[in-house]
């Protein structure tokens, strides 16, 4: 008899869902540009099912700099609920200002909904104490607006501090990737130099703020270079990477083996 789980002996439909055996739902911007593995956008370097599927019409400029964000919802809601129906056990989404949406996205569907990193930041904030700030590191700082935070249960004016690591121009790379009227025909990026520019804007946040004790990355894109980030900051650090897989074991938990 050929080997196989001993807890799943008889199966059976789940209501409305068309696949089995799936991970995370995606939620993708409709954006053309590619990420290091490590990136959400990257399906290569996660240890669990990805199912993406892409929020027509919703780009990075309308999410991050778009004045009338509510028009976005439709088609977010669209492919939250087009994932809930393929059968994913828990939805993301692949860039952290899409925590405008988590009220209403967990509301449309029947899944848990991690929308965003910035999800974290209540917990970086526990576990370091209220006498700490955590250094929330964004892709551009002054597009967080207060609605992003209340959204994913941060308590506006507490212990955390923000910057933009693209401010000044200080990460070209990702501008180069990410930035409509910046970036070339073909976005494309050097990840030694990525690497380098970001580490150091990480570096000089955490030292402009001698009280933090933790830091959170808000970008997908910041993911691949967190541990490069860790080792400089030498505190916690959360990123999209600690928040999927967080939610995919509360989604699938894991069973245990060992002995006694």
């Amino acid at each position: 008899m050929s080997a196989h789980d001993p807890a799943i002996q008889r199966i059976h439909a789940r209501k409305n869902h068309c696949c089995y055996g799936m991970g995370l739902g995606i939620i993708i911007l409709d954006d053309v540009y590619p990420g290091f593995p490590g990136d959400v956008r990257n399906a290569s370097a996660h240890p669990f099912p990805i199912q993406y599927e892409v929020a027509d019409g919703v780009d990075i400029k309308k999410l991050v700099r778009g004045e009338r964000k509510q028009v976005l919802l439709d088609p977010v809601l669209a492919a939250a609920r087009k994932l809930e129906r393929m059968g994913c056990r828990a939805i993301a989404a692949e860039c952290g200002y899409f925590a405008w949406f988590q009220q209403e996205i967990a509301s449309a569907v029947n899944v848990p909904v991690f929308a965003s990193s910035l999800l974290q930041v209540p917990l970086a904030q526990a576990i370091v104490g209220a006498d700490s700030v955590v250094g929330i590191l964004v892709a551009e700082g002054d597009q967080l607006q207060d609605r992003h935070l209340a959204s994913v249960g941060v308590q506006l004016g507490s212990n955390y501090v923000v910057h933009g690591a693209k401010d000044d121009g200080k990460c070209p790379q990702f501008d180069s990737l990410w930035t409509k009227d910046m970036r070339p025909n073909i976005p494309t990026a050097d990840y030694s130099q990525a690497e380098q520019d970001i580490v150091s804007v990480a570096k000089e946040f955490a030292a402009a703020h001698p009280s933090m004790g933790a830091m959170v990355l808000e970008c997908t894109g910041f993911q691949p270079f967190a541990r490069a980030i860790q080792r400089e900051i030498e505190m916690p650090v959360f990123s999209w990477s600690t928040l999927l897989d967080y939610a995919y074991s509360v989604a699938v938990h894991r069973d245990f083996y060992g002995h006694v």
